[in-house]
């Protein structure tokens, strides 16, 4: 924090006239310092959490605390805490013509809890936590605590320096979602594990299972657990559930020593109704638009940011570069982008105003999502933003020069919803469903998507992954085998939630640890092995990930097979030269001589298969691979006559003579 310097005011116990001098010399001081501000080319400001909220200080020769707020209709502001026994009205904040309160407190130090007592113009007194806040009390607790983050110590500079060079766009991408307070909970009596802790556990077993990255949950601080952090207050504050923020950026710097990328769940469309929080934070409405029908979410029963302000959009903003800044995250991954686009959305006629042109669109949500993203790629070359956003906007992910939003990658729902309803249904029946997957290379390169298998789709009674399978116990089994293999030979990067690895029964409980005793059985090991083994080979076969958007690059050998509801693809990698054979049999009962064309003779080395016993399959498949045959098939001079598992699918290599 260095680089921003002002002196603000000395409010202490000295007469007022020596204390109104040095007011106005810290005034005139912080006037015309060189603010170091960092701005859009629209003029907003991406850096504030430099000046505002709490920082140390030493004026005069004495150490103590900056306090900064912005509460433009406040009649009165003053700083409680421990050291004043959280008496308000004891240490006042001056005001200024921009809204801003500053003010500057002696002895203040590191630790030192504390709130924002405000006056409003109506004569109430309010207590507010600080919205720029770096750390914040453990909940239920809500207040703020005064915190230094310029010692950080970083160990990446070798991940940090790669990461710019890297083109993600033609690297494979393979996440592991974690909600950090239910991936594993201590025996010891304690509710969670440290970030220390947790580090080298998921360090360890993301590099057994081979995942590239990890994305968190929501990491700003909640109070309520329930909402698994996608109701923040703190936006500049890493939830102290697990320790503190030094120990935060132990856990991010651990994971890049061992070339994990870290994501992190950002949520900047709506935040919670609690009194501490940014909710009619000087009396008035300044974070949320006034008008319920703008301003109140009715799903989620929450607050929705006015993006019209430019203190909002700075607020936003800055929160989207600090931990990108401060804390080396790698990407984020923003929640709920289809709540930001729409005026109408989750409204019934009447219930939402329409924009200028009398349209739904979210005029200056759009405008802000775009200046989030030029700023972040300008500022961080190999950073990432994907886009959760779950309806057919055009240009999610392409650049904002283009017409785009500017996001990197946006999560195909459409993909996931036709998926997961395809493999729920009975095999007997997906014959007259074909379509439901093939559909997909309707629209696949219209974006740069990512295929999520998250946690929305294992909780309130969605059930988990393999109990949604149809069948009885093998099928089951077989089916997910199948499902996870089809998810990593498709176009795009992948996700998949914890726990969905090792085929958990129940689904995700917030409130508990995943079930790891599972891993004890055989068919739930083969199912963390399979995944391993997709990791493995998705890495290691360039077609699986140089090409995800590039139509070219996959072609259809058969895909409208509905008797027996079989699929065949290919997937090349830049190099044409180098390519894959991909058969997936919908059915429980296997496929023998299954013909199908292929563009070169030789040898096809069965690279994969998901009915490997070393899976729990039952091993059927081709013997390691096959010779093609002359004759024509699918349009192609060469033919492969092939053994397709039951709920199976297969890999297949040219090694051309």
């Amino acid at each position: 924090m260095s680089e921003f310097k002002v002196r603000s005011l000395d409010i202490s116990s000295r007469s007022f006239a020596l204390r109104r001098k040095k007011q106005e010399n810290h005034q005139r001081h912080a006037l015309t310092s060189s603010l170091q501000f960092k701005r859009t080319k629209s003029g907003i400001i991406k850096n504030m959490y430099q000046f505002m909220g709490a920082h140390l200080e030493k004026v005069d020769g004495i150490e103590g605390t900056r306090f900064s707020v912005w509460a433009p209709n406040a009649a009165e502001v003053s700083v409680v805490c421990d050291s004043n026994h959280w008496k308000k009205g004891e240490n006042h904040l001056t005001g200024s013509d921009s809204g801003t309160w500053t003010g500057f407190m002696p002895h203040i130090k590191t630790g030192e809890r504390y709130k924002y007592s405000i006056k409003t113009k109506y004569g109430e007194y309010l207590e507010k936590a600080d919205p720029y806040a770096f750390q914040c009390e453990h909940p239920p607790n809500t207040a703020s605590i005064v915190t230094e983050l310029s010692g950080m110590q970083w160990q990446d500079s070798n991940w940090m320096q790669n990461r710019e060079k890297v083109n993600w766009f033609e690297e494979p991408i393979s996440i592991y979602e974690v909600h950090l307070a239910s991936w594993k909970r201590p025996e010891d009596g304690r509710k969670y594990f440290s970030y220390h802790e947790l580090a080298h556990m998921l360090v360890d077993y993301l590099q057994e299972m081979g995942f590239t990255h990890l994305e968190l949950l929501p990491m700003t601080e909640y109070p309520f657990d329930g909402s698994w952090g996608y109701q923040t207050t703190g936006y500049f504050a890493p939830t102290s559930r697990f320790g503190t923020p030094e120990e935060f950026a132990y856990f991010v710097d651990y994971c890049h020593q061992a070339n994990i990328g870290v994501i992190m769940d950002w949520v900047p469309a709506h935040f919670p109704t609690d009194p501490h929080a940014l909710g009619k934070f000087d009396g008035t409405c300044l974070y949320e638009h006034e008008d319920p029908r703008q301003g109140f979410h009715p799903d989620w029963k929450t607050l929705i940011f006015n993006y019209s302000r430019s203190e909002v959009k700075e607020f936003l903003l800055s929160s989207a570069r600090f931990w990108l800044d401060v804390y080396h995250v790698d990407a984020l991954r923003v929640d709920a982008v289809a709540s930001m686009l729409y005026l109408d959305y989750s409204r019934e006629d009447g219930e939402w105003i329409p924009n200028e042109h009398g349209g739904r669109e979210n005029l200056d949500a759009i405008e802000f999502l775009k200046e989030m993203n030029i700023a972040l790629h300008q500022e961080f070359p190999g950073v990432l933003t994907f886009a959760e956003e779950s309806t057919s906007w055009a240009g999610v992910s392409h650049p904002v020069y283009n017409g785009g939003l500017g996001f990197s990658m946006k999560w195909d729902m459409g993909w996931m919803n036709d998926t997961l309803e395809y493999f729920e249904r009975d095999p007997i029946h997906r014959k007259h469903h074909q379509d439901e997957l093939s559909f997909r290379q309707v629209y696949a390169y219209n974006e740069n998507f990512l295929l999520p298998l998250s946690h929305d789709e294992v909780v309130h009674g969605k059930k988990s992954l393999l109990s949604k399978m149809p069948g009885g116990h093998w099928q089951q089994f077989a089916n997910l085998r199948l499902l996870y293999s089809y998810q990593y030979s498709m176009p795009g990067k992948k996700l998949l939630f914890m726990g969905d690895e090792f085929a958990q029964w129940e689904e995700w409980n917030h409130d508990s640890s995943l079930d790891w005793p599972l891993l004890k059985e055989f068919y739930h090991d083969g199912i963390r092995k399979l995944v391993g083994d997709l990791n493995r080979i998705y890495k290691e076969e360039p077609a699986l990930y140089e090409t995800d958007y590039d139509a070219d690059a996959f072609h259809y050998i058969q895909c409208d097979d509905n008797k027996n509801s079989v699929y065949a693809y290919f997937r090349f990698a830049k190099s044409r030269n180098d390519y894959l054979v991909i058969l997936c049999n919908f059915t429980p009962v296997p496929q023998e001589k299954y013909k199908i064309g292929v563009p070169v003779p030789g040898f096809y080395k069965e690279i994969f298969s998901s009915d490997s016993q070393i899976y729990g399959g039952e091993n059927y498949g081709n013997s390691g691979g096959l010779y093609t045959e002359p004759g024509k098939s699918h349009g192609l001079n060469q033919s492969l006559s092939l053994t397709l598992p039951p709920l199976g699918m297969v890999i297949l290599k040219p090694f051309s003579k």
